[in-house]
């Protein structure tokens, strides 16, 4: 079992968009309320008292959209600045990111995800449920705002359906030719999809690659992460491609990360909520912040046996969407 030293935290449950494996069409979503968020205090605090001295070093923030959150920059600029925070990235649809670009690089943020399944706007606003303007454009310039401002790696992350985007594998793939760009597959996963999800509802990484082996040629990047993606190359390209095979190729004993969610809760596991401890109710309770160190202590304690090898048992685990549980 890796070191768990890897905390993803989501800023916010609300987006701008409503993607189909995120925030699908018939899932009854209930925000949270803005004064249920964790606040920037209170996040602050969980790291300096609780997550830093159990020896986290490693935060991604996440949503949701965390570009939503009105404070988004000093919160970054406040993680970036503590003396033990060794990596901090974001994870965005990128829709607001011209604007914001600049101002998050200067706080301190290197390190940007940004989700891209279709590089045809009509395609693209299929996926992502808007049925209004097309967002397609604004969010390639965003995305080419961040590559100018400096972010490296850049790594856009894609998510195959059948019959929908699949005929865009190789189109993906060929972005990472001649630009430092990351483009990492992500197999399609049943979190809060439980009508959508079927065995024909995800394409397993193996197909993704041997297609794009068969157009190019495919060989081993060397390259090593914070996540659980096997990192290749096209032969002479300048960027890399990851695949995320959750569904096809357990990972858990790669495992090094745990979840917070926006209203505070603790997870140890992507598809399992066993031992996940509302931190900011005890916050807000007054529990002393050493006792809250301790009760996570004795989760990171019992995590090897809290995965989602139990992801067959049933869907009954699945109470939250990906947006509500932090992406």
């Amino acid at each position: 079992m890796n070191k768990v030293d890897y905390l993803r935290i989501s800023l916010i449950d609300k987006c701008n968009f409503r993607c189909q494996y995120c925030m699908p069409n018939d899932a009854e979503l209930s925000y949270i309320l803005s004064q249920e968020l964790l606040t920037k205090f209170e996040l602050l605090t969980l790291l300096k008292e609780v997550f830093i001295p159990l020896g986290f070093t490693k935060f991604r923030l996440t949503g949701g959209e965390p570009l939503l959150r009105q404070d988004i920059t000093e919160i970054v600029e406040e993680i970036a600045n503590l003396p033990e925070t060794k990596d901090l990235s974001l994870t965005t649809n990128a829709y607001l990111l011209s604007e914001k670009a600049e101002s998050l690089f200067l706080a301190g943020l290197k390190r940007i995800n940004i989700s891209l399944d279709s590089l045809n706007p009509d395609t693209f606003d299929r996926i992502i449920g808007n049925t209004n303007k097309s967002r397609w454009q604004k969010t390639w310039q965003g995305i080419l705002k961040a590559y100018e401002v400096g972010f490296n790696p850049l790594k856009l992350n894609v998510v195959i359906i059948p019959d929908i985007n699949e005929h865009e594998i190789l189109d993906l793939a060929e972005l990472t030719i001649n630009k430092n760009w990351h483009v990492r597959f992500i197999e399609f996963m049943p979190i809060g999809n439980n009508q959508l999800f079927s065995e024909k509802a995800w394409i397993p990484s193996s197909e993704i690659r041997e297609k794009i082996k068969n157009k190019w040629g495919l060989e081993e990047a060397n390259i090593t992460g914070n996540g659980p993606a096997d990192i290749f190359k096209i032969p002479h390209s300048k960027g890399t491609l990851g695949f995320i095979s959750q569904m096809s190729e357990c990972f858990c004993d790669r495992c090094n990360r745990m979840r917070l969610s926006a209203d505070g809760w603790l997870r140890p596991c992507l598809l399992n909520e066993t031992g996940q401890i509302n931190l900011k109710q005890a916050l807000r309770d007054g529990i002393n912040t050493s006792e809250i160190r301790e009760k996570v202590a004795q989760l990171l304690l019992i995590k090897p046996d809290i995965n989602f090898k139990q992801r067959d048992a049933g869907t009954d685990m699945y109470d939250r969407t990906m947006s509500q549980i932090g992406g």
